[in-house]
């Protein structure tokens, strides 16, 4: 019988839970490495760029690869010939108390996302516990680990279908992925669950994304089960929809396609399908009975050397002083630089605003949006000499149900967020001549270096959804949605798609 020290394996999730936050699992970065070599789109590979650039800071800095530190989620798989020293916590108490010493640590504090009473008052526990535990017992005599930590942007999208047992899931794959917009922050993996039952295709969906990237290699030597027949098929498939990095257009939405399977009942066909953002973040390792896990650090030469640099053409803006006119000549794709001092405001915020103003209270004080930009973004706190920890965007989508409201009553200028906005809030910037730019989700310790002055303006007990006020220097944006309403998330990935047919054709004559 193997014992295990409780203390080792709560150190363990703690060292684990840190780590992946600013380390990217080095076949990630390789995967995007290529991907980024083979890129057409100019917008697609400056957005690889810049996720990659941010990798290798957060791994220098120690600082999390983005501002949504995620839900963690933890596959316990424990052997039966395995004691524990103590028996005073189940094993949620003890990753729970990992991820509460992982999340609350001075050096590295990592952003609490979790909120107790979901369908209630929605209050933040703090600590980002609890975590969500999957325990199997399994033969053997050790401990095996899976941990990740899943931003809400990419687990949003989430998708479960009953298949009937002849329907064709390839087509239910490429007719499904482009329903889930950007808001993933491709370029990801696909996880997917087929067989058991709904709870279970879920579950293996999100074990599947556990694994390492390893399409290339397959595709080399040659799918030989079924299941590696469908991960190449999906693979190929879903690349050619065009979709790209952050859903601007180009050759790579997805670097891997992972699959796990069980048996199911004759009548069914289960489907999970679940993405992994740009911020892909998990950890494996085994405890048996010496201690606690030894995570290698990897080398910093192992980050490929990658320079963005912007176009001559780039538009610097101070937000201090633009013009409505001013606005109404950005056109959609363009980089604009922005400077001064702008206003943040997530689901929260925007939610609390709506209601004041419902009740005639007016804006909270010391809150003007007049000519203003809001940034959708929770950041993480700051450390040592940090004016804000990393500070990405969040997904706009979500704040689409305000959009008009805070252009028709706020007089905001526009918004700054990542992944796509809905046909109708498109109609309502056009309407109002307003904008929406968008930063790159899965690069937030680069963008936060663009923020020389950060303070809480408003709703401090909101937490991270507190209304800060920025002053940034050239913090990098495209133009998304334009004042006439062109929108990049809808004619990107069109043009793309067509390029990517037209090459097929090309290569099949």
């Amino acid at each position: 019988m193997t014992v295990i020290r409780q203390q080792d394996f709560i150190d363990s999730i703690e060292d684990a839970l840190q780590f992946i936050s600013y380390y990217h699992p080095l076949d990630y970065v390789k995967a995007v490495e290529q991907a980024y070599l083979r890129e057409k789109s100019q917008a697609a590979k400056d957005a690889m760029a810049q996720i990659l650039i941010n990798s290798r800071m957060s791994a220098e800095g120690k600082r999390p690869l983005c501002q949504d530190t995620g839900i963690v989620t933890c596959f316990v798989k424990i052997g039966m010939g395995v004691t524990w020293d103590k028996t005073d916590l189940t094993v949620q108490q003890m990753v729970d108390e990992g991820t509460r010493r992982a999340y609350t640590n001075p050096d590295n504090p990592l952003r609490a996302s979790i909120v107790e009473d979901p369908a209630g008052a929605r209050k933040n526990t703090k600590d980002n516990t609890p975590s969500v535990v999957h325990i199997d017992m399994v033969p053997g005599d050790k401990i095996e680990v899976m941990i990740a930590a899943k931003g809400g942007g990419s687990e949003n999208k989430s998708k479960m279908v009953m298949l009937n047992p002849s329907d064709d899931i390839v087509e239910w794959v490429v007719k499904t992925l482009p329903t889930m917009g950007a808001g993933w922050c491709p370029p990801g993996m696909l996880g997917l669950g087929i067989g058991g039952t709904a709870e279970k295709a879920a579950v293996l969906a999100k074990e599947s994304l556990m694994d390492p990237v390893d399409i290339q290699e397959l595709i080399e030597r040659g799918p030989q089960t079924t299941d590696e027949k469908l991960r190449v098929e999906i693979f190929n498939a879903v690349n050619k929809l065009g979709i790209g990095a952050q859903g601007l257009g180009g050759l790579t939405t997805v670097v891997d396609v992972k699959i796990k399977s069980v048996a199911t009942h004759a009548a069914s066909k289960p489907v999970a399908m679940i993405p992994n953002c740009a911020a892909t973040r998990h950890a494996h390792f085994y405890l048996d009975g010496s201690g606690p896990a030894d995570l290698k650090a990897p080398k910093l030469e192992e980050w490929p050397e990658v320079t963005w640099e912007v176009s001559k053409n780039t538009r610097r803006v101070n937000m201090d002083e633009v013009t409505a006119e001013e606005i109404q000549t950005w056109k959609v794709g363009e980089t604009v630089l922005l400077s001064g001092k702008m206003l943040t405001g997530r689901d929260a915020a925007h939610k609390r605003i709506q209601t004041m103003l419902e009740n005639g209270e007016g804006l909270p004080d010391g809150v003007d949006l007049t000519g203003k930009f809001i940034y959708y973004v929770g950041p993480v706190d700051a450390v040592g000499d940090e004016v804000v920890g990393p500070a990405g965007p969040t997904t706009a989508t979500r704040m689409d149900k305000f959009t008009d409201m805070m252009l028709e009553k706020t007089g905001i200028a526009g918004m700054i967020g990542k992944a796509e906005r809905g046909p109708a809030t498109v109609e309502s910037i056009a309407k109002h001549k307003s904008v929406y730019l968008m930063a790159v989700g899965g690069a937030a310790y680069l963008v936060s270096k663009a923020i020389k002055k950060a303070r809480v303006v408003a709703f401090e007990d909101l937490g991270m959804e507190a209304i800060y006020e920025f002053e940034v220097e050239d913090m990098p944006v495209t133009v998304a949605v334009d004042s006439t309403g062109a929108n990049a998330h809808q004619t990107g990935p069109a043009i793309w798609k067509a390029k990517i047919a037209e090459l097929d054709a090309e290569l099949s004559k």
